[in-house]
C-alpha cells in the first residue's frame, strides 16, 4: 500500500469524498492528494451521490458543465478553483467566493466568450438562486452574530487620537511605531492584524515616557504643554507664551473702539443699540467702550488733545462706508499714541555706590515706577522742555495751554486724557533700560522680562487692561496664569540664585567675607531665615555707602518681595499635591473610559506613594511615572470593551461540534455595558476615547435607549473628530491614508510637485469626506459631485479660479470649490491624490487607475496578475510613435491578458486626459496629442468624466453602494463581515435609500444593530 497523504486524511475527515467506496480506495490504496481524488479519479462517483441536497442536484451539474475546465485544482484560473464545491457546507464556507461567481453569472462575464458553451438565462437562474438561498438561509440563522470580535490593542491611529484628546496635545507618539497591517477588508482596527509583541511593546513604554515629557503640574490638577516641559527654560515658555497669547487677544485696538462708539449716537428715529450688543459685534470690551463713548460725546473739558479727537470723531460722515470710517477711526489712533507719548513721566534709576545699576532691587523699583505711570501725564514735558517736543504748531496748541483758557481746566481735560488712554496696555517685551540705550533701541524679545542683566526674572505690567478692558472673570484668568508661571517655572527661587549669583560676579557687591554664607549652589540660601539675614547685611552695607530714602527703601522691598513670592511657591507646592492625585484619579479613570472601582483606585495611589517611599522619588516624578504606568496599562491600550465577560462558557464551547458552538455562541450573545458602548462608539465615529458627554450619557444609564443613541452618534458625526473618520476609514478603504509618504514622482520632471502640493492633494479627499459626514450629504456625492474641496495650493494645480464668487468660505485655508465640472473635477475619481498614487511617476497607467475605480469604489474582486508578465515603459516618451491608450490595446490582444484587462481599462482609459500627477493635459510627455476615449462593457462609448458618471450611474451604482456599505459597516465592527451580516447589510441600503442616501442613516442602522450592541 501506499502511504495515505495528510491531505488524504484531511479530506476524508471532513468528509469531502461523499462516496464510501472512494472513499476506501483513497485512504487505504492511494492517493498523494484527496483534493486529486476527487475532481479527476472519482468524479462522476462523488457528484452522483446524495441526490438530495440541491448542490448536487442543480450547481454540481452546472460546474462541470461550463466551470470546471478551468477552475478545478489542476487548472485554478484566477486561484478559483470550484471543484471542492460539494454541499451547502461548502458553498457556505465560501460565501465570498460564491457571492463573486453570482456577480460574474449575472454580468455574464462567465463563462467567457471563447467558452466551448454556455448556459441559458434559466440555467444561470437557478444556479443563481439555489445559491442565494442557501446564503440566505445561513445568515437568517445566524443573524445578528457579533462575530468574533477578540480584545485588542489600540492601532497606531488610534492611540494617536486617544492621546490627543487625553492630552489637549497632539503628541503623536507612534509615528516612529511600525506600519499597522491591514484585515482583509483594508482596515487596520481589527483584531485580525493588531498582534502586540515585546519589542512593540518597549515602543509604547518609550511612548508613554514621551508624553509625560509634556505634563505640567499647576496649583490645581496638571495638563499637558504643547512641548517637552523637562528644563525649567521649557516651562518658562509654556507660562510665558500663554500670558502672551493672552494679553494678544484682548482687544485693545483704539480704532475698534472708536468705530464701534459710532454705533451708540442718538438718531432720531432709531432704537438705540445697547452697548453690550455693539461691544459683541466689534469685539471689544463693552466696559472700555462705555468709558471711551462717553469721553467722545462729552463737551464739559473740550481742551487740548480732546477737543481735538472729539473734532476728528465728529467729522466722520455718518454716511461713510465702513472702509472709510475704519480709516478715519485709525488716524484718531495714531493721533492718541502720538501725542500720549509725549506726555509720558520721564523715570530716573536708583544709584548707590558699589551697587550695580542693573541690581534687582533698582531695576524692579524702576519697573514699579512706570506701571505707575500708565495713566499719568507729565506736566513738565507741556511747559518746559519736552523729552519730544511737539513737530507741528498744531500739536503745539494741543500740549499747551492757550491764551485765555485756565491752566487748572487745561490740567483736568489733559489728565482725563492720559487716564482714558493709557500709554500702554500691558508691556510683553522689556528692554534692559537702566543702560541708558533708548527704549526703542533696547533689545526685542524678552518676553514680560525685568529687564535684567543676564538673569531669569519676569514683571507683570499690565494694570491699565486690567483696570480699563477686562472683566473680573478676565482679570482672575489672568492673575492665574501670572501665578502659574511662578509654580510651574519656580520663577522666585530661580530669579533670587540669579541675583546671588550676579551679586558675586558681574556686580562684585557680594565678594565680601561676610557674604560667604549666600552662594547660589547652596540650596538652603533660598531660606527665610537666610534671606532675612542677607536682607540685613546687604542693607548694612548698602547704607554705610550712601543708601537712604527711596534707595534703601527699594532694597527692604526687593528682599521683603522675594521671601513672600518664594514662601508663597514653597506652600503652593505643598497643598497642590493632593489635587494632583486627584486629577491622577480622573485620569485614570479617562484612561480606562469608565469610573475607576475602589480597587483600582486604591491600587493606583498604594503605586504612587510606593515610588515616594520605596524607589525615594520627588512628587512630581512620581506622578509622572504613575502616568506612565497608566499609558502602558492593558486597561487603556487594548480594546477592553470588546472583551467576553464569560471564558469560562467560551472554552467550554471550544469543545463542542462547530454546529453546536455556532448555536452555544448565539445563546451567549452579550449586550454591551454603557461604558463598553460608549468606547464602540467613539472609536467607531472618533477612533478615539469617549468625550465627557458620552461618558456622562453611558453613566446616566440611558445610553442603550435609542434616542440617546442616536442623538449621540449625530452629535459626534457633526463634531470636529469625525475627521479622523474620514482620513481612517476613507483613507484605509481607498488607500491614501499615507500618501503624504508618496515618492515615486520625479521632481525635476514634475517640479511643481512639492511637498506643500502633496499635502494638498491627501487633504482634498479628507475635507471633502469630512463635509459629507457632518452635513449628512449623499454618499452618491462620491461619484457625482459637482464640488470638491481646495486651497491656494492645489486651486493652482487645477487651474482654478480661488478668489471666484464660487467659492464658499474658507476654513483652515481650504474652500468648497463650487462647479468642479466645469474644471473636470468634483467628487472623488478625478481627484489628483487617486490619479498620481495611481501612476508609475513618469506616465500615466490605465491599468492602476482602472483597478483602483473597480475594485476599491465598485467592489470588484479582481486576481493580481499571472507571473511574468511583461511591463509597458516607465517613461510615456519612451513609447515611440504610439500612445499608451494604443500600446494597451495591444495587450489586451492576448487572451490571458483580456479577462481582467476587460474590466478596468476602459475605466483608465478616460483619465488619459489627467497628467501623472492628475494635472490636465492635451499632449502626453513623448508630444503626442491625447484623446481619451473607451468602450465600456454595455458598448456605449466615453470620452470625459462626465461619460463615466453615467456609465456607472446607469450600470454601475448598485455596486458602489454595496461596497461602500460593507465597508462602513467592517470599518464600524472592527472585523471581516461574515455571511450573516448580509442582512444588515441589506438593512442599510434599504435605510439609505429611503433616507435619501444620507451619510448618517447607514451609521445610524450600524450603531443600532444586533452586531454593534452585543458581542459574544
Amino acid at each position: 500500500m501506499r502511504e495515505t497523504s495528510a491531505a488524504c486524511l484531511a479530506c476524508f475527515s471532513a468528509a469531502r469524498c461523499v462516496n464510501s467506496v472512494a472513499r476506501e480506495f483513497c485512504v487505504a490504496a492511494l492517493c498523494a492528494s484527496a483534493a486529486i481524488c476527487v475532481v479527476t479519479i472519482f468524479p462522476a462517483v462523488v457528484f452522483a451521490s446524495d441526490q438530495n441536497d440541491p448542490v448536487q442536484k442543480i450547481i454540481v451539474p452546472f460546474l462541470q458543465t461550463y466551470c470546471l475546465d478551468c477552475h478545478s485544482t489542476q487548472q485554478a484560473e484566477a486561484e478559483l478553483d470550484l471543484s471542492l464545491t460539494l454541499s451547502s457546507a461548502d458553498v457556505i464556507d465560501r460565501h465570498q467566493t460564491w457571492q463573486e461567481v453570482i456577480h460574474r453569472l449575472q454580468t455574464r462575464e462567465m463563462p467567457p466568450a471563447d467558452h466551448a458553451s454556455h448556459p441559458t438565462d434559466g440555467q444561470s437562474r437557478a444556479v443563481i438562486g439555489q445559491v442565494q438561498q442557501i446564503l440566505m438561509a445561513e445568515a437568517k440563522r445566524n443573524a445578528g452574530d457579533p462575530g468574533e470580535v477578540p480584545v485588542r490593542r489600540l492601532s497606531n491611529a488610534e492611540y494617536n487620537y486617544t492621546i490627543r484628546d487625553l492630552t489637549g496635545i497632539d503628541i503623536r507618539p507612534t509615528r516612529e511605531f511600525p506600519v499597522d497591517p491591514a484585515n482583509e477588508a483594508g482596515f487596520d482596527n481589527s483584531a485580525e492584524s493588531l498582534t502586540l509583541s515585546p519589542a512593540l511593546f518597549n515602543k509604547y513604554l518609550a511612548g508613554a515616557r514621551e508624553v509625560v515629557q509634556h505634563i505640567v503640574l499647576k496649583p490645581q490638577g496638571f495638563e499637558f504643554a504643547p512641548h517637552p516641559v523637562m528644563t525649567d527654560t521649557d516651562r518658562d515658555k509654556y507660562c510665558v507664551n500663554r500670558i502672551v497669547d493672552s494679553y494678544e487677544r484682548q482687544p485693545t485696538d483704539l480704532a475698534d473702539y472708536f468705530l464701534a462708539a459710532r454705533q451708540l449716537q442718538i438718531v432720531p428715529g432709531k432704537p438705540a443699540t445697547s452697548i453690550e450688543a455693539v461691544a459683541a459685534h466689534y469685539g471689544v470690551s463693552a466696559r472700555y467702550l462705555k468709558t471711551v463713548a462717553l469721553v467722545l460725546v462729552d463737551t464739559a473739558d473740550d481742551l487740548g488733545p480732546l477737543k481735538r479727537l472729539r473734532q476728528m470723531w465728529r467729522d466722520i460722515p455718518l454716511d461713510s462706508t465702513p472702509e472709510e470710517a475704519l480709516q478715519s477711526c485709525r488716524q484718531m489712533s495714531e493721533f492718541v499714541v502720538r501725542v500720549r507719548r509725549r506726555l509720558e513721566p520721564p523715570v530716573d534709576g536708583l544709584t548707590v555706590r558699589g551697587i550695580h545699576n542693573g541690581a534687582q532691587a533698582f531695576v524692579l523699583w524702576k519697573n514699579d515706577q512706570y506701571a505707575a505711570n500708565r495713566r499719568r501725564y507729565y506736566a513738565a514735558a507741556t511747559l518746559d522742555a519736552p523729552e519730544m517736543p511737539p513737530e507741528t504748531p498744531e500739536e503745539q496748541s494741543l500740549l499747551l495751554p492757550v491764551e485765555g483758557q485756565q491752566r487748572s481746566d487745561y490740567w483736568k481735560a489733559l489728565a482725563r486724557f492720559a487716564d482714558v488712554f493709557p500709554d500702554a496696555f500691558y508691556i510683553s517685551e522689556r528692554g534692559r533700560d537702566y543702560v541708558g540705550v533708548p527704549r526703542e533701541k533696547q533689545e526685542k524679545g524678552r518676553l514680560l522680562s525685568a529687564g535684567f542683566h543676564s538673569m531669569m526674572g519676569y514683571y507683570r505690567d499690565d494694570a491699565p487692561l486690567c483696570d480699563l478692558i477686562l472683566s473680573d472673570e478676565q482679570k482672575q484668568e489672568l492673575d492665574e496664569l501670572w501665578r502659574e508661571l511662578d509654580f510651574i517655572a519656580n520663577a522666585p527661587v530661580r530669579q533670587y540664585q540669579g541675583f546671588l549669583w550676579f551679586e558675586r560676579t558681574d556686580s562684585q557687591w557680594m565678594r565680601d567675607a561676610v557674604f560667604d554664607f549666600a552662594r547660589p549652589e547652596n540650596l538652603e540660601a533660598c531660606s527665610e531665615a537666610m534671606i532675612e539675614k542677607l536682607a540685613d547685611v546687604y542693607l548694612e552695607k548698602a547704607k554705610r555707602n550712601g543708601a537712604q530714602g527711596t534707595s534703601e527703601q527699594a532694597i527692604r522691598d526687593y528682599f521683603s518681595r522675594m521671601n513672600q513670592s518664594i514662601r508663597w511657591v514653597e506652600s503652593a507646592r505643598r497643598q497642590a499635591e493632593a489635587s494632583h492625585l486627584l486629577a491622577l484619579e480622573q485620569f485614570a479613570a479617562r484612561c480606562y473610559r469608565r469610573p475607576l472601582t475602589d480597587a483600582e483606585r486604591a491600587e493606583l495611589q498604594a503605586f504612587y506613594q510606593s515610588l515616594r517611599v520605596q524607589d525615594e522619588l520627588s512628587h512630581e516624578e512620581a506622578v509622572q511615572d504613575t502616568i506612565v504606568s497608566l499609558l502602558v496599562s492593558p486597561l487603556f491600550f487594548y480594546r477592553t470593551d470588546l472583551a467576553a465577560a464569560d471564558t469560562e462558557a467560551e472554552d467550554a464551547a471550544s469543545t463542542q461540534s462547530k454546529e453546536n458552538l455556532q448555536q452555544r455562541q448565539r445563546r451567549e450573545f452579550q449586550s454591551l455595558d454603557d461604558f463598553q458602548l460608549a468606547s464602540r462608539l467613539s472609536y467607531f465615529l472618533w477612533s478615539s476615547l469617549p468625550d465627557d458627554e458620552l461618558i456622562q450619557a453611558a453613566a446616566s444609564g440611558q445610553l442603550h435607549d435609542r434616542d440617546v443613541l442616536l442623538q449621540q452618534t449625530s452629535r459626534m458625526l457633526t463634531d470636529q473628530r469625525s475627521r479622523s473618520l474620514a482620513v481612517e476609514f476613507v483613507g484605509n478603504w481607498l488607500g491614501f491614508r499615507r500618501f503624504e509618504e508618496h515618492n515615486s514622482v520625479d521632481r525635476q520632471r514634475f517640479p511643481q510637485f512639492t511637498d506643500e502640493l502633496r499635502t494638498a492633494m491627501y487633504e482634498e479627499p479628507i475635507y471633502f469626506m469630512q463635509n459629507m459626514i457632518q452635513n449628512d450629504d449623499s454618499i452618491l456625492d462620491c461619484l457625482y459631485a459637482d464640488h470638491t474641496f481646495v486651497n491656494d495650493v492645489l486651486a493652482r494645480h487645477y487651474s482654478a479660479n480661488i478668489a471666484a464668487d464660487r467659492f464658499e468660505a474658507s476654513v483652515d485655508g481650504w474652500v468648497k470649490f463650487e462647479l468642479a465640472g466645469g474644471k473636470s473635477r468634483g467628487g472623488l475619481i478625478p481627484m489628483s491624490v487617486f490619479l498620481t498614487q495611481n501612476s508609475p511617476g513618469l506616465r500615466t497607467s490605465p491599468v492602476k487607475r482602472g483597478y483602483w475605480v473597480v475594485r476599491k469604489l465598485l467592489g470588484e474582486q479582481i486576481p493580481p496578475p499571472p507571473p511574468n508578465v511583461p511591463d509597458l515603459p516607465e517613461d510615456e516618451s519612451a513609447l515611440g510613435e504610439i500612445t499608451l491608450a494604443a500600446a494597451l490595446a495591444k495587450h489586451r490582444d492576448h487572451i490571458a491578458c483580456a479577462g481582467c484587462h476587460d474590466r478596468f481599462d476602459w475605466v483608465g482609459l478616460i483619465f488619459e486626459n489627467y497628467g501623472p500627477i492628475g494635472e490636465l493635459r492635451d499632449v502626453d510627455l513623448g508630444g503626442r496629442a491625447v484623446e481619451p476615449q473607451a468602450v465600456f462593457p454595455d458598448g456605449s462609448h466615453g470620452r470625459h468624466l462626465e461619460d463615466l458618471q453615467r456609465y456607472i450611474k446607469q450600470n454601475r451604482e448598485t455596486d458602489f453602494i454595496d461596497t461602500f456599505c460593507r465597508k462602513l459597516l467592517s470599518y464600524g465592527l472592527g472585523r471581516s463581515l461574515l455571511l450573516s451580516d448580509d442582512l444588515l447589510v441589506d438593512e442599510m441600503k434599504t435605510e439609505l435609500q429611503t433616507d435619501g442616501y444620507g451619510f448618517h442613516s447607514l451609521v445610524k442602522t450600524i450603531v443600532t444593530s444586533e452586531q454593534f450592541l452585543k458581542r459574544r
